[in-house]
């Protein structure tokens, strides 16, 4: 708490309500001396790191140990000894996908290896004698394979459009996602594509776990008393879920970066993510089971529903996010 000095002027400086104590009854804010000592502002800011660590590891361990702990004790009232719901979600996922863009994928790395040989390569072939077949041989290397994905060029295409019987020729919409596609193919090499792709699809999972948030706490509405349950309580439910699951994410991720990159103790990595893994996948059913206060068999098997749904959701949420990122590849 702050022990700066009691402002004389009793209007708040944040909304102008009359403030009879230390505290604005309107707004909260405290009627305090806004000009402070060095003094002052190191001692604020020592409490409030204080709290927030004494918060954050308390909301840490009750995430990941105790299913529906933080939720049902956010939804009682108790919600200044925790990490508030959205932030814990927000700090989580900055923190994950900070290290993810830090550490590249072994796909990237391989990738980023085969392209450096390549070069290394070709410039290593100077001799008269072989500098036209590599040459041509690191044209290749650089040049999609059309019979790989399959794609007639745009001038067969049009022809076809222009020309074809009304059963070969594509829709607009088919016709558009076809360009598109050839258009990627044409502009891109393999190994490209899929750095790119990675690249795109790394930095834009917090976008697809917010899509899917809304329609996870939708299905839980659906499959639970209306009259007990608000929307809003599933929300919380699922911020605190999908937190758990980007913790667990984070966790293995960091053991493998660490541990799994030590051979000698490369095996302890492996126990650990096949923990966390069963961890992840149980999860779910305790915390549901806590939370909803139904009995057993009726929530594993609500569970269960709940599970296969949402993952189909996912799914299907996945292929069209990947055909989007495919699409507006440069």
């Amino acid at each position: 708490m702050s022990h700066s000095p009691i402002r004389k002027d009793k209007t708040c400086l944040n909304c102008r309500h009359v403030v009879e104590q230390k505290f604005c009854p309107n707004c909260g804010q405290e009627n305090t001396d806004s000009r402070k000592t060095f003094h002052h502002l190191f001692i604020h800011f020592f409490e409030d790191l204080t709290h927030y660590e004494n918060a954050f590891w308390k909301t840490i361990k009750n995430l990941l140990f105790k299913p529906s702990t933080l939720t049902k004790e956010y939804l009682s009232g108790k919600r200044l000894s925790y990490l508030a719901p959205v932030r814990l979600y927000i700090f989580i996922s900055f923190i994950t996908f900070l290290l993810i863009a830090m550490f590249p994928s072994h796909v990237t790395e391989n990738l980023t290896k085969s392209e450096k040989e390549i070069t290394s390569n070709f410039e290593k072939a100077n001799t008269k004698e072989h500098k036209k077949w590599n040459e041509k041989s690191y044209l290749q290397s650089k040049t999609i394979d059309k019979s790989y994905f399959k794609l007639d060029s745009m001038k067969e295409i049009d022809s076809i459009q222009k020309y074809g019987k009304p059963k070969e020729k594509f829709t607009d919409f088919e016709y558009w996602i076809y360009e598109k596609a050839v258009h990627v193919t044409e502009n891109n090499t393999k190994a490209e594509i899929i750095e790119k792709f990675i690249e795109s699809f790394i930095h834009n999972i917090p976008k697809i776990l917010f899509i899917i948030m809304p329609f996870f706490a939708f299905f839980l509405w659906i499959f639970h008393n209306k009259k007990k349950w608000y929307y809003f309580d599933h929300g919380i439910f699922t911020l605190h879920y999908f937190s758990f699951l980007l913790l667990i994410f984070l966790i293995l991720f960091i053991v493998n970066k660490t541990i799994g990159a030590i051979s000698p103790i490369a095996f302890v990595a492996d126990i650990i993510n096949f923990v966390g893994i069963i961890w992840m996948c149980y999860y779910f059913y305790p915390a549901h089971h806590r939370f909803y206060g139904e009995s057993r068999f009726v929530s594993f098997v609500k569970s269960v529903i709940l599970f296969f749904i949402n993952s189909f959701f996912i799914l299907l949420l996945l292929i069209f996010y990947v055909l989007y990122i495919f699409l507006n590849l440069h």
